[in-house]
């Protein structure tokens, strides 16, 4: 299996990770909710990637809800010592499924505490908070009073990094005016580059930036030029959507997710694709 490692290193606060991360979402059921079908699968999958050099792993107690935290505990506790689990927090699964808003202080400590319970820690890494928006988009809200709350939950020392998510520009400068940030986690890949301007911004300052959605989440990404590219340079697409967010900017950290190791493997061998800059500049016209 190609080795994280390939992708190049980069800071999450005062710990290095590998560039090419896994994020844990579809370890959860069908829609994220309930518990998957093959739980030894999942687990095979969290232990594949660790084996393969990953030291950055995404979650959420809202996956699941409570899913996936469980099941890297079950698979990966006692962990790494290089190993970076990062959670957000923000929303709350309703008993349909349904995704909904969990963003009053309350809420933001009480699962700052579940994800803790769950995942078997004393201490979160990193938390991200997650701002609703239009749920996949970031609005103009402010994000004073619940970026506020988790501060202080760092300073308690229940939390050692913080990072935002769905959020716009002017929502991480609020944020980074209560405490120091060191990511920053949006949507963004080939066809949705909204933030192209924030990403520089936070390279320059040393933060980085985390895509979701990087293979296009639930409206996967289709296009005619990149199985073109792909086919040239006899791979598949994902991996070179995945190439094309490393080669984007160095301070982008990846995070694609599967509930499978032979995708598991297929994106960690983007870590070591190089794109010439020629194909780069057929790909920037997707967006």
């Amino acid at each position: 299996m190609s080795q994280a490692i390939q992708a190049g290193t980069f800071s999450l606060g005062d710990r290095t990770v590998n560039r090419m991360g896994y994020g844990a979402m579809q370890l959860a059921g069908p829609g994220v909710f309930g518990p998957p079908k093959d739980p030894e699968a999942a687990i095979s999958v969290l232990r594949a990637a660790i084996a393969a050099g990953v030291n950055h792993i995404d979650t959420s107690d809202f996956y699941g809800p409570h899913v996936t935290n469980k099941l890297i505990r079950e698979a990966l506790h006692p962990y790494a010592d290089d190993l970076v689990i990062v959670t957000k927090m923000g929303a709350q699964r309703g008993t349909d499924g349904s995704w909904n808003p969990a963003q009053t202080p309350a809420e933001l400590v009480q699962a700052v505490h579940d994800n803790l319970r769950n995942l078997g820690l004393d201490v979160m890494e990193v938390v991200n908070y997650r701002a609703w928006g239009n749920l996949h988009s970031p609005g103009d809200e402010s994000i004073e009073e619940q970026f506020t709350a988790l501060a202080e939950l760092q300073r308690q020392g229940l939390i050692r990094h913080l990072g935002v998510s769905n959020v716009t520009a002017t929502q991480v400068r609020q944020a980074q005016g209560i405490a120091d940030i060191v990511c920053v986690q949006n949507h963004y890949n080939l066809s949705h580059r909204n933030d192209e301007l924030l990403i520089s911004e936070l390279g320059a300052q040393g933060i980085a930036y985390v895509p979701f959605f990087p293979l296009g989440g639930f409206t996967p990404l289709q296009s005619q030029t990149l199985t073109s590219v792909a086919t040239r340079l006899g791979t598949s697409p994902n991996q070179v959507a995945l190439a094309w967010l490393l080669q984007r900017a160095p301070n982008i950290l990846l995070i694609p997710g599967t509930s499978s190791v032979k995708h598991l493997e297929e994106n960690l061998k983007a870590s070591d694709l190089v794109i010439a800059p020629d194909l780069l500049a057929e790909l920037e016209d997707m967006a």
